[in-house]
């Protein structure tokens, strides 16, 4: 993702969500050097992924794929993505927060082998107040031992 890449990141994000992050967040996440990346499709952009590493945790910021490109797997290929990332930077650990409501990418994640560990009271707004969010953790396995299997 490039800063060339913001408004179109930022539609995508407009068609998925009430509340969508704006531009000026996913231009920040650039430059102050978050791992910032877009997925691409038949040369337009399909999703999105954002990450912090930090004290040997990653946490995962936002990931999203377009309304057309969901149920192919795309998603998950990005978390693959976004964790192997994770492992190249030596972390420890990666977390996340999603909403309850988003039960597709609760599974998503629970299939990937995140564990949930927490909750956080009125993390996001919602219609008619805030929603909580749900935390999620996933240990990683040393890059070391996943080369070693294979």
């Amino acid at each position: 993702m490039t800063i060339p890449d913001v408004p179109l990141v930022g539609a995508v994000e407009q068609a998925s969500y009430q509340f969508p992050w704006s531009e000026g967040v996913f231009r920040d996440c650039v430059r102050v050097g978050y791992l910032c990346r877009v997925v691409e499709f038949r040369g337009e952009i399909g999703g999105y992924g954002i990450m912090s590493f930090g004290a040997g945790e990653a946490h995962i910021l936002n990931v999203c794929i377009r309304n057309d490109l969901r149920g192919y797997g795309v998603g998950r290929q990005l978390m693959n993505y976004l964790l192997d990332r994770a492992r190249d930077e030596y972390m420890q650990d990666v977390f996340l927060e999603v909403r309850p409501s988003n039960k597709v990418a609760m599974g998503l994640y629970e299939s990937m082998g995140f564990e949930r560990i927490g909750q956080r009271k009125g993390y996001y707004q919602a219609v008619g107040g805030r929603e909580d969010a749900l935390i999620y953790k996933l240990a990683l396995e040393p890059k070391s031992a996943i080369e070693g299997r294979q």
